[in-house]
């Protein structure tokens, strides 16, 4: 008995790991959607192309605030931002395992999420 707990204990810690792991890459991944979502709802109620970029920078970054393990790069604003235009924002995040190294994964995973919103046809916008 005394040989297959010494055995299996191992096992069982690193698939318990392997699930961290796991667990961490999904999470990551719906708060970088989210964040995504939320900086481009912000660039759309701009009226400036300049004003929706730091309002979808700053969304963002707010928005992944609380999560330790992500590392992500200012978030992109690219499209027609015209009147019925369609922006999209673009966020490139990089996931740490370096808690779980145990396991022997790479220090990081890369995490990309886009989000798009169409610009009110009645809104007015500033050149």
């Amino acid at each position: 008995m005394g040989v297959e707990v010494v055995l299996l204990v191992p096992v069982v810690m690193l698939i318990g790991l392997l699930v961290v792991a796991m667990g961490r890459y999904v999470s990551a991944e719906g708060d970088v959607q989210a964040a995504a979502r939320e900086a481009v709802r912000a660039a759309t109620i701009e009226r400036s192309e300049a004003a929706a970029k730091v309002a979808a920078q700053s969304a963002a970054t707010a928005s992944l605030t609380s999560t330790i393990y992500l590392s992500c790069a200012p978030a992109r604003l690219d499209g027609a931002f015209v009147r019925g235009g369609t922006v999209t924002v673009r966020l490139d995040c990089q996931v740490s395992w370096t808690q779980l190294g145990a396991i022997g994964l790479p220090g990081t995973v890369a995490v990309t999420a886009s989000s798009s919103a169409p610009l009110d046809l009645d809104r007015g916008i500033v050149p």
